[in-house]
């Protein structure tokens, strides 16, 4: 267990903003970011990595892009392919990194 980064993790200010208002409580990376039990702060606040896996994007859910602070899939999906323009692919994979407060 280690103390990571905030912003490796979170790499945009609106990302950790959402962790610290409860918006966000995982994030899917292409790279492996943290390993379970790692722990990160934003503004004070501990939090602490419960579980790191690497899925298939077509596993992901509804409930995973509202996780992640979209909406449903389809806005996660279209979210996605802005930021990193690219095109989504149900077989490509990432790493979820699920996270809950500790304090």
């Amino acid at each position: 267990m280690a103390r990571i980064e905030a912003d490796d993790l979170l790499p945009a200010q609106r990302l950790r903003d959402a962790v610290s208002e409860g918006r966000i409580t995982q994030i899917h990376r292409g790279d492996l970011h943290a390993d379970e039990g790692d722990t990160f702060v934003i503004d004070g606040d501990e939090y602490e990595i419960v579980e790191v896996r690497e899925r298939r994007l077509g596993e992901l859910t509804d409930e995973d892009a509202r996780a992640e602070g979209s909406p449903n899939l389809e806005a996660y999906k279209k979210r996605i392919e802005e930021a990193h323009d690219t095109t989504w692919d149900d077989d490509s994979t990432a790493f979820l990194h699920d996270f809950e407060p500790k304090n």
